[in-house]
């Protein structure tokens, strides 16, 4: 199992050094794991002057796998932008034929209370978030900044998807529906977006190879509006680049807190990138108080999509619910008596599990 560890900018390091440990218990229990390490984002810039440098990139090409921590901070904002931390994140992407994100949003019983909404609202929540992740307006060209002919600057980006793409991830999403509950909502903005009136034809007609699944469709704002409303009407949602962004970091919310959200970017033949889905908290860096456990969890996710072991994803992912049922918390997620832990001592309480 070889795995390219990327740990990056701001908390990065902090969360990807406890995951590392959970690694090597199960390397020490008989798990052939080789790790690696090289730099993205911001640190990679500051030692090659590039966020995604040519070290990095024969690594993870040769790498089955890539574990990622997070990337960014506020001291790379004056970069020109394609030297920008966020573009060694796009171009890994892109670089690994990344193109289908997944992202569980699941609320454990115990942190019920930590969400903002009611108990009774969330409680029981389990939803897929499935977003295409190399197409759409975050690739699509033309883009840029100009000057138009009345000489004015404007700006512009173009939303872009060919049917290859969007027949792939629709065939992923009915794939992840089949083993779950058989319920599938393709999230779109059909009555606006020519591209998502597109998008809408083809999930309709990928659905007639999945009859055993019932699909649906909502407009982007109402989905936005339904996961505070009702999140537990969902199982498994589909959606482009764009609004798959901005719906699975709300997603996140519901379960308490970004913290707890892991996630897999996976090529056709399931090599995948594994991070948790929140960024890289300059604010906190440093000061040992991240939550680690979505990227604990997202190893998990490495182990069950990549590796095919679904018995090391789901030790790792039973050793969070004991810490978890046992009041361990970090700071984003503590609560009145629970066992408050720094990010260190969390990694201790799973590695214990475990």
């Amino acid at each position: 199992m070889k795995i390219a560890v990327l740990p990056g900018d701001g908390i990065g390091p902090e969360i990807v050094g406890q995951t590392l440990r959970v690694l090597d218990a199960l390397r020490a229990d008989g798990l052939p794991i080789e790790i690696e390490q090289a730099p993205l984002g911001g640190a990679a810039y500051d030692q090659y002057g590039q966020p995604y440098p040519e070290a990095t990139q024969t690594l993870v090409r040769a790498a089955d796998a890539v574990l990622l921590g997070a990337v960014g901070g506020p001291q790379y904002d004056q970069l020109d932008r394609p030297l920008r931390p966020e573009r060694g994140l796009l171009a890994i992407r892109k670089d690994l034929g990344l193109f289908a994100n997944l992202r569980p949003a699941v609320l454990y019983p115990e942190l019920a209370d930590a969400s903002t909404l009611k108990p009774e609202v969330v409680s029981g929540l389990n939803i897929m978030i499935v977003r295409e992740l190399t197409g759409d307006i975050y690739f699509g060209q033309p883009r840029g900044i100009s000057v138009n002919e009345l000489g004015e600057r404007e700006a512009y980006n173009t939303m872009r998807y060919s049917e290859s793409e969007v027949r792939r991830i629709a065939h992923v999403a009915f794939a992840i529906a089949m083993k779950r509950n058989r319920r599938l909502c393709s999230v779109d903005k059909a009555n606006v977006l020519e591209t998502t009136e597109f998008w809408k034809e083809i999930m309709i007609d990928v659905a007639r190879d999945y009859p055993e699944v019932t699909l649906s469709h909502m407009y982007v704002d109402n989905a936005a509006m339904q996961l505070v409303r009702n999140p537990k009407q969902f199982d498994v949602m589909v959606t482009g680049n764009i609004f798959g962004d901005i719906l699975s970091d709300e997603a996140s919310m519901l379960t308490g807190s970004i913290g707890m959200l892991p996630s897999a970017s996976l090529d056709e033949n399931n090599k995948g990138l594994y991070e948790p889905s929140h960024g890289s908290a300059p604010d906190i860096a440093g000061k040992d108080l991240a939550n680690p456990l979505a990227t604990i969890l997202s190893a998990a996710m490495m182990m069950r999509y990549t590796f095919n072991r679904e018995d090391a994803a789901t030790r790792i992912e039973n050793a969070v619910k004991r810490v978890l049922a046992e009041g361990y918390r970090t700071g984003d997620i503590a609560q009145a008596g629970s066992r408050r832990v720094s990010c260190s001592g969390m990694g201790d309480a799973v590695v214990a599990a475990l």
